[in-house]
């Protein structure tokens, strides 16, 4: 994949979380744009703590962009 499709995914406004999925089947959800940092060769992906309102990264995972081959959208749930 491109690493500019996964750029217009991570700008989108509003942002829509989304799941990145590698050629071996692991697949990192991004529920924020500050998770997701792309370079012209890898994608760093910011892994949460869970249920941190901060936002801040446990830690960091870094893939070969050439392993990304898919995005999808997570479903959000409604407000109501």
């Amino acid at each position: 994949m491109a690493p500019y499709d996964i750029v217009v995914a991570v700008r989108r406004r509003p942002f829509e979380p989304f799941r990145i999925t590698l050629t071996e089947g692991i697949s990192y959800e991004i529920r924020h744009p500050e998770f997701c940092m792309v370079s012209l060769t890898s994608v760093n992906i910011g892994l949460p703590i869970v249920g941190d309102p901060d936002l801040v990264a446990q830690r960091i995972v870094t893939v070969d962009v050439s392993h990304v081959v898919k995005l999808e959208p997570l479903e959000v749930p409604v407000k109501g």
